[in-house]
């Protein structure tokens, strides 16, 4: 034998059984990675979808009629609602709206007790 040459000794039977068992601890941890990495991607990739679904939505025109003599008051935006305040004659009335599609999403009305 050389001095190049390098003898590997048999693991004994406990080496050989650790060496298994750290074997199928990394195939584990690294099939965890790849199931999170996995649910990530998946995860962006249904939001990036979810949100060009409502570009589209909101691209289209919507004409909301109001009673007649309405004012509108005052407009705002709460999360995803777009609020319109409306005085109808002397009565204070708010209508929401879903601001993705603009359908109507609830109407509050104001009025003095008699």
């Amino acid at each position: 034998m050389t001095t190049s040459d390098t003898a590997v000794p048999e693991p004994t039977p406990e080496q050989a059984a650790l060496f298994a068992r750290v074997r199928r601890m990394m195939l584990i941890a690294g099939l965890t990675t790849a199931l999170a990495i996995c649910a990530v991607l998946i995860a962006v990739g249904y939001r990036l979808f979810k949100s060009e679904g409502r570009a589209v939505e909101a691209a289209s025109d919507v004409t909301a009629t109001l009673p007649k003599g309405a004012k509108i008051v005052a407009t705002g935006v709460a999360g995803d609602r777009l609020v319109v305040t409306l005085d109808i004659g002397g009565v204070t009335e708010i209508r929401t709206f879903d601001a993705h599609t603009l359908k109507p999403a609830g109407k509050l009305k104001f009025a003095n007790e008699p």
